[in-house]
């Protein structure tokens, strides 16, 4: 439970009137609930093997290929918080599985371009269907509304710690 959801549990008991300012603490809560959900969201991958023994990181990188097209290691490191060297593990990881394949990139003579391969592609549609099918059972409760507002809540947040 929440610091929030246990102040709330505590006002409505007593009557007492929230705090003043409490955006801060309504966001630290969404922090906090976000970060909870990750744990759960990563069991489940690891459950239906969208999460494999790379990490969970092959079923994204392979996303932003099925996504945008062709892309150099650095761009997808840009994409997410992590280091180019671990990106570039994981193409090598992910080439090794003949996943995605290093073409020669026009606009730079060192800098590759990674793409999907046929097998990458139809490996990502299949972790992909599985990712549906588990969605399909999670949040019965919530409208797609809700979950839609939700999303873009999250993404606004994620943008305003990006940009800091």
């Amino acid at each position: 439970m929440t610091l929030e959801r246990a102040e709330r549990k505590t006002r409505r008991s007593t009557g007492a009137s929230p705090p003043v300012d409490t955006k801060p603490q309504a966001v630290a809560d969404l922090m906090l609930e976000v970060a909870q959900c990750f744990f759960r969201v990563r069991a489940l991958g690891q459950m239906t093997g969208l999460i494999t023994s790379w990490g969970g990181g092959a079923f994204g990188f392979m996303r932003s290929l099925a996504l945008f097209g062709p892309l150099t290691v650095p761009e997808i490191a840009q994409m997410r918080p992590t280091s180019r060297q671990r990106m570039q593990r994981l193409a090598d990881e992910l080439a090794a599985e003949e996943f995605v394949e290093f073409i020669d990139n026009p606009r730079h003579q060192r800098s590759k371009l990674v793409q999907l391969t046929p097998k990458g592609d139809t490996r990502y549609r299949e972790l992909n269907a599985r990712l549906l099918m588990m969605a399909s059972t999670l949040g019965v409760n919530l409208s797609e509304a809700d979950i839609r507002k939700t999303t873009e809540t999250l993404q606004h947040l994620y943008d305003d710690m990006k940009a800091r």
